[in-house]
């Protein structure tokens, strides 16, 4: 009998031979500076945890006391028997933070992509999306069966060519893009996508996944960053980067939110956010309205960091926000700089990220800074990718 998955293994030794098989490490310890990966206490510039509230008392308090209060899982989805007080409280205060008029909660920004584009477009309309948004805006926008029209990377000229040559074509236009890119850390030029929205009378939305907590005041986002509080008709956003937990958040005004509330596929039919979750994201929502210093403690941390870099001579690409691609070129370098960080003494997580998640040639170590690094951290991970940085030949 011939092997019906043989395919299957051909397939998984060309991504070996070409430097693109993930192998995925197995974390050992909660989330923070320093982590115990695949058994190795190692320094951690891999995860979103930007302020390092992953493994803060406070959120885990906050956790523990709602596991008491109203148990481990809702057993429900949130439109049967599944909405706790908690989630309404937490929509509530997501909404005031960010400056709109309404919010809800979901089980993952993933989700919320998913949960958000299918009811605001289908058959006979368009989406104008930037070239390298996010894999979930790609999937929400293929779950809606409208026409889906690329425009190049944060290109202004090249979106409005896009939009005039089709607006007129179609019954509704959606124009959605990321606020911070995740691979490269660029920012959309948000302004001036919604004044050429307004001009063509085209609903906006916005990703705002590397953001929050990251950019505006407080880390409000990226729409405050812009100014552009309560203009931007969606803002998606997740609960697992700065604020360290859980779940996705579809923010914007009254009648876009109740008419998502009514149409949302993850939010009908998928379980709700556990509560000791949604504690945890009220807590992280109280200690960023209580204070500015975990986001200025990211921010001094990230130009510490980046500037230390730039005197060894890597090139890490054109990011102005915490996220720092080491740009490497071909996978396979990538993958034997993320293996020779690991195995020093002491180790450094930081994984090679290859394609697709990344063009071809463009394979990279993304650096995630933290707000609970030290400047000890910093300095050690400074000296340990300049090391391997000479021995590979990546910088003189």
């Amino acid at each position: 009998m011939s092997d019906k998955f043989a395919w299957i293994t051909e397939e998984m030794k060309a991504l070996e031979e070409q430097g693109l098989r993930t192998n995925i490490r197995t974390i050992g310890s909660a989330c923070g500076p320093w982590m115990v990966v695949d058994g190795k206490k190692v320094l951690n510039f891999c995860t979103n945890n930007y302020l390092g509230l992953a493994n803060h008392p406070r959120l885990k308090k906050a956790a523990q006391e709602a596991v008491e209060q109203w148990g481990v899982g809702p057993a429900a989805v949130r439109s049967i028997a599944g909405t706790l007080e908690l989630h309404r409280r937490l929509e509530q205060r997501l909404a005031a933070f960010k400056g709109v008029e309404d919010a809800l909660y979901v089980q993952s920004g993933f989700c919320a992509n998913q949960a958000a584009i299918p009811p605001m477009v289908g058959k006979g309309d368009v989406i104008f999306t930037d070239k390298l948004n996010h894999a979930s805006i790609i999937d929400g926008c293929r779950l809606s069966s409208a026409k889906i029209l690329v425009y190049e990377h944060c290109d202004l000229a090249d979106c409005e060519r896009v939009i005039t040559e089709n607006i007129g074509q179609y019954r509704r236009a959606l124009l959605i893009t990321d606020g911070v890119f995740s691979m490269d850390g660029d920012v959309a030029p948000l302004d001036k996508l919604f004044e050429l929205c307004e001009r063509h009378g085209i609903i906006t939305m916005v990703d705002d996944a590397h953001g929050e907590g990251v950019l505006g005041r407080g880390g409000r986002g990226i729409v405050d960053h812009f100014h552009l509080n309560g203009k931007f008709d969606l803002e998606i956003g997740t609960l697992s980067k700065a604020f360290g937990v859980m779940g996705g958040v579809i923010a914007g005004k009254k009648v876009v939110i109740d008419w998502i509330r009514q149409k949302a596929r993850p939010f009908l039919f998928s379980s709700a956010v556990t509560a000791a979750d949604t504690a945890a994201c009220l807590a992280a929502v109280d200690l960023l309205e209580e204070s500015t210093a975990l986001v200025q403690k990211l921010w001094d941390n990230t130009r510490y960091f980046k500037e230390g870099m730039r005197q060894s001579g890597f090139d890490i690409g054109a990011s102005v926000t915490p996220i720092t691609p080491v740009m490497l070129g071909e996978a396979t370098v990538a993958q034997e700089f993320s293996r020779r960080l690991f195995a020093a003494e002491p180790g450094i997580f930081a994984m090679p990220i290859g394609f697709p998640t990344v063009p071809q040639g463009k394979a990279r170590i993304r650096v995630m800074i933290s707000a609970a690094h030290t400047q000890d951290d910093l300095e050690m991970g400074l000296n340990t990718f300049t090391r391997i940085g000479r021995e590979l030949g990546v910088i003189g």
